[in-house]
C-alpha cells in the first residue's frame, strides 16, 4: 500500500463505529467477530439468527464491494489453500486464548474504557509488530 487516504479512511473508522455502536445499544451485543463467528459454532437457543445475518451481511457487502471497486482490493493472495486454513486455526485458537480480537477488544472494548481490552489490544498490536520484524529478518515477503 502506497497510498495516503485519510478521509477514506475516516470515514470507514466511523461507520465500522457507528455500526458497533448500533449493534451495542440496539441489542446489547458486543460486535466482536471471532465472538459472533465462535456463537455459530456452538450455538444457544435464540442465539442464532442474529449471527448469521451479521456474518451473512460482512459476506455480502464484501461480494458487493469487490464487485463494485474491484481496485479496493490489494493483491491476490497467493498462499496455498491449507496454509490459509492454518492461519485462519491460529488466528481462532489466539482470540479463545485472548477471549476476544482485535474487533472485539479494539473497537468495542477501548470505546468502553475497558483495562483489559486496552492490555488485549497492545498485545495484538505488539504481537503482530514483532511478527513482521522477525518475518522479514528471516527474508520473509515484505
Amino acid at each position: 500500500m502506497t497510498t495516503f487516504t485519510p478521509l477514506a479512511s475516516a470515514v470507514g473508522g466511523a461507520l465500522i463505529g457507528l455500526s458497533a455502536s448500533i449493534l451495542l445499544v440496539g441489542s446489547g451485543k458486543i460486535a466482536g467477530i471471532s465472538g459472533i463467528f465462535g456463537g455459530t459454532l456452538v450455538p444457544k437457543t435464540g442465539d442464532t439468527a442474529w449471527r448469521v445475518s451479521f456474518l451473512a451481511g460482512f459476506l455480502l457487502a464484501g461480494l458487493a464491494v469487490s464487485r463494485a471497486l474491484p481496485q479496493s482490493f490489494g493483491a491476490p493472495v497467493t498462499r496455498s489453500l491449507g496454509v490459509a486454513v492454518l492461519a485462519g486455526a491460529l488466528v481462532g485458537a489466539g482470540t479463545q486464548m485472548g477471549n476476544g480480537c482485535t474487533s472485539g477488544h479494539g473497537v468495542c472494548g477501548l470505546s468502553r474504557f475497558s483495562m483489559r481490552s486496552l492490555a488485549a489490544t497492545l498485545v495484538f498490536l505488539g504481537a503482530g509488530m514483532i511478527t513482521v520484524l522477525a518475518w522479514r529478518r528471516l527474508g520473509g515477503a515484505p
